[in-house]
């Protein structure tokens, strides 16, 4: 994988290459670039893809000890990142964390399109019985080390209350591994880990959520019909912020829609950018 030195530190990215239209897919907390494998190899033919590896969690490169790792500090090295390589009318598709919205009305002027998918918005923060057992687990001394035990087991792992409620599919031991690894092994790691869950606003997304009507770009909200984490009522709510937004629901699918139905989530996206083509791709 290539590599990018940021201010906060070296990430890891995938790059798919070539010169179509950019778009950049954007994890959440705990997962790395392979959740989005399914969707990046349905989308490379036509787009050139992007997926920065964040440092939330399932990071393999450690940052500084300084670096902003809050909600904020993970969002401006969003855009860092598109504007270190200059990636312009860029196409942002988030999943999970709701990194893209802190960067509408502050950083969003390479953003020619949003894609939101079942994230962390408004008040639905920290979401679900997943969110609020890990903001209790950060406020207990130890807490947060012992919760990332229990991924060491993807029994438990895989429980409704855990990860397993993220997804209607059975999610794969390998991916579970892969994704809790970085946790599990680098202590440098979960220092990142515990300062990005110790720096929690619960008002983060509600505050955020002021400057989403100032969005006129086309949106898509595109949410699992299934999901108890993040639920339809809050993707609906979403669009309705945004003033160029499509609502849609990709059936069969949880949070993790790109596990759960990456075909029906890859067509959304394909008929989105079609929809609204910018002057150099017409």
């Amino acid at each position: 994988m290539p590599e990018i030195e940021l201010s906060a530190g070296t990430i890891d990215y995938v790059d798919t290459g070539g010169d179509g239209p950019a778009v950049v897919l954007v994890h959440g907390l705990g997962f790395d670039e392979s959740v989005w494998a399914e969707v990046v190899s349905a989308l490379r033919p036509d787009f050139r893809v992007l997926v920065p590896v964040l440092p939330i969690g399932s990071h393999r490169r450690p940052m500084r000890p300084d670096a902003d790792l809050s909600a904020h500090g993970v969002a401006a090295l969003l855009a860092e990142f598109m504007e270190r390589l200059d990636l312009r009318d860029v196409t942002l598709v988030q999943n999970d964390a709701g990194t893209a919205q802190l960067l509408i009305g502050v950083r969003d002027e390479r953003i020619a399109r949003l894609v939101l998918t079942p994230c962390e918005a408004l008040d639905n923060y920290p979401p679900g019985i997943q969110g609020r057992t890990l903001l209790r687990a950060s406020r207990i001394p130890g807490g947060l080390f012992l919760l990332i035990q229990s991924f060491r087991f993807p029994l438990l792992a895989r429980m409704p209350m855990s990860l397993g409620g993220m997804a209607k599919k059975r999610l794969p031991k390998e991916s579970i591994a892969r994704w809790y690894r970085p946790l599990l092994a680098n202590r440098q790691v979960r220092r990142d880990f515990t300062k990005f869950c110790n720096n929690l606003d619960l008002n983060c997304y509600l505050k955020a959520a002021e400057k989403l009507p100032s969005f006129t770009r086309p949106a898509l909200v595109a949410w699992g019909a299934e999901d108890r984490m993040m639920p339809p009522a809050t993707g609906r709510r979403l669009a309705d912020l945004l003033p160029n937004a499509r609502y849609v629901e990709i059936p069969n699918a949880r949070t993790l829609v790109q596990i759960d139905n990456p075909a029906a989530l890859t067509d959304e996206i394909r008929r989105f950018i079609k929809e609204h083509p910018l002057p150099a791709e017409n």
